[in-house]
């Protein structure tokens, strides 16, 4: 299997790296590059852009907006905004939610929903994960129950992510108590203004809001807003996750972390030399470096093999390799960013400095190291432990 790109493609490439030079503020690629959190207003600024240009929602079928582009295109229009970098679409939105809809939904559902998706004119979050119910997502216990022309829906939603911003949750619910736990759930979009809806904020290890629980307390919602049928709500769920696994391998974003490390470590100075001298140090990156194009090798090869097979509405079980590896690897490059910063990764406060006016001695791009580093111990876990990964790969892949 050749996969080389194409001149087509080297010329496709050339376009989305002229379109970001021309399109993204400098001022937030760079604070994408020092590792901040990415500011809502500029992820609805960038999605707006992308979208007036044709190219928010590429991997969508063109009747709803998508571009067209083959599997391959896709990949490299995905890589290179994560090695620019520029915001990444609400995942939540356009990589989940948005091809639920577009696949299982029926004609309004599509029509209302999908073009404000595109344009980030509603934000949306996940209700999948309760306490209790993480990776065994199955065991959930929120209910909705048949109320006329409405559905009452009590239970609690945990780690979710976002929420606190959000105008719409989509949610596993339980249907049928009576059925096989994977048989008896379906797949609601409820509006979080609804009375009922609660939404409390988590503190992160890294000190950030960025996750939620919500609790849903005799909530009505609309029957029109099941997608798809009820009771087969696991079904989409396992083609959301499909998704997600896939999108979670982000390699575009492990090069720019790579190529940041390297940036930074011949800055930083270790025993009077730049660490990027350091031999230990380089063995250690450059361990990562061959890990990272291992996985960029095996993810061009699914996406050949997606290419080859068409889109058959089902998730590919090689996702799951993606997933582990590439949360393995992101976790690898914080921690190496961390070991470039050394001490002035320690966290500081000015207050805690009694009437001092003493600046911190840390440059300023130290300052989301720690941060950076705490917050991605999740990604092993989320979309999906890595620990039900290998059981997926071991069952769906290796046939054991």
């Amino acid at each position: 299997m050749d996969l080389r790109y194409t001149d087509e493609q080297l010329a496709f490439r050339d376009e989305v790296r002229a379109f970001l030079t021309e399109n993204l503020p400098e001022e937030i690629r760079a604070r994408l590059i020092d590792g901040e959190k990415v500011r809502k207003e500029d992820l609805v600024f960038w999605s707006r852009v992308l979208n007036e240009k044709g190219w928010a929602v590429p991997h969508w079928p063109v009747e709803h907006g998508g571009t067209g582009w083959d599997p391959m295109k896709q990949y490299i229009f995905l890589e290179e905004t994560q090695k620019w970098p520029a915001p990444q679409p609400l995942a939540f939105g356009v990589n989940m939610v948005g091809p639920v809809i577009a696949t299982f939904g029926n004609a309004g559902q599509k029509a209302h929903y999908l073009p404000r998706i595109a344009n980030l004119d509603d934000w949306w979050c996940q209700g999948f994960s309760e306490p209790g119910a993480g990776s065994d997502l199955a065991s959930l216990k929120t209910r909705a129950v048949r109320d006329g022309d409405h559905y009452v829906v009590n239970g609690q939603k945990t780690w979710t992510t976002l929420g606190q911003f959000a105008d719409w949750i989509f949610c596993l619910v339980r249907t049928d108590p009576e059925a096989k736990k994977q048989s008896g759930i379906s797949f609601l979009l409820i509006d979080m203004k609804t009375p009922g809806v609660e939404v409390r904020p988590i503190q992160t290890i890294d000190g950030g809001h960025e996750v939620n629980e919500v609790f849903l307390t005799d909530v009505r919602v609309p029957v029109e807003n099941l997608v798809g049928e009820e009771n087969k709500g696991w079904d989409y769920a396992k083609f959301l996750l499909g998704n997600e696994r896939t999108n979670i391998a982000r390699v575009g974003m492990s090069k720019q972390r790579i190529a940041r490390i390297r940036e930074l470590a011949a800055l930083e100075l270790s025993g009077g030399r730049p660490l990027l001298d350091d031999p230990r140090f380089i063995e250690k990156l450059t361990a990562v470096e061959i890990e990272l194009k291992a996985l960029e090798l095996t993810q061009l090869r699914v996406v050949a093999a997606d290419a080859k097979r068409g889109n058959t509405g089902k998730p590919d079980p090689a996702s799951s390799i993606l997933k582990i590896k590439g949360s393995e690897i992101q976790q690898a490059t914080t921690a190496l960013l961390m070991e470039v910063m050394g001490p002035h990764a320690l966290p500081y406060h000015e207050d805690e400095i009694d009437g001092s006016n003493e600046l911190p001695i840390e440059p300023d791009y130290a300052a989301s190291a720690a941060p950076g580093y705490f917050n991605f111990r999740k990604v092993s876990i989320y979309g999906g432990s890595n620990e039900i990964q290998k059981n997926i790969i071991a069952k769906a892949v290796l046939g054991l």
